[in-house]
């Protein structure tokens, strides 16, 4: 299990955002979690990446101990990890892959010959090879979204965490960002992905979480086609 969450408090600033939540995450799943606005699903996400400190509860994430997690901890957590913003979140000042490369600099990839081959791996994955030497102004928000994908699969992560990743696209191409995030599950990688637009669900099924009234319920069922 890659993420065991049991009766977890959610807080920001001292107040409950989510009440004794039970949240789980395994290998290969496709994960969505979905609520109204401020019903605390980004908030639970940035518990995940240790945005947000768990003070109450069992969290695990990734073999890590959430409760309490010491700060030099963090990196290594994060590296285990892919995360996808809606607000892209690119360098502005550099290329696609210059952008790439600034990570694997960040995380360790000494060889340039080795992180030279692993920008062609993950822009080959997202279909954006022939993108490599353009500027972010230079995308569209679809493009700019896919390269994020790219740098979300730079370090093999064994979770991607995506907060509204469809949430500034148009309905196509959100449709095929989550086609290439579904696809990433077969290698085993789980992905845990925020939405407000249920309709991805019938197109690429999941298991399904709802934030509601400060809590989290498992409603995967309500989402199964009849």
């Amino acid at each position: 299990m890659l993420v065991n969450y049991e009766k977890v408090d959610v807080c920001q600033n001292e107040h409950i955002i989510l009440n004794e939540i039970n949240f789980q995450a395994s290998e290969g799943e496709f994960i969505y979690i979905i609520g109204k606005v401020g019903s605390g699903k980004t908030s639970l996400l940035k518990t995940l990446y240790a945005e947000i400190d768990i003070k109450k509860g069992k969290a695990e994430v990734v073999g890590f101990k959430m409760n309490g997690i010491k700060r030099k901890q963090i990196p290594e957590l994060r590296r285990q990890l892919g995360i996808v913003f809606q607000d892209f979140q690119l360098l502005t000042d550099r290329t696609v892959k210059a952008n790439l490369d600034f990570v694997l600099k960040a995380t360790g990839w000494k060889k340039k010959k080795e992180r030279e081959q692993r920008i062609k791996e993950v822009l080959s994955l997202v279909e954006m090879t022939e993108k490599q030497d353009k500027m972010p102004y230079q995308l569209s928000g679809g493009e700019q979204q896919r390269i994020c994908i790219a740098r979300a699969l730079l370090n093999h992560p064994k979770l991607i965490i995506a907060d509204e990743a469809t949430a500034n696209l148009d309905v196509e191409t959100g449709k095929r960002t989550v086609a290439i995030l579904h696809s990433v599950c077969k290698n085993g990688t789980a992905v845990i992905l925020s939405t407000h637009n249920e309709a991805l669900i019938q197109d690429f099924p999941g298991i399904v979480y709802c934030c509601h009234d400060g809590t989290i319920d498992e409603c995967t069922d309500n989402y199964r086609i009849k």
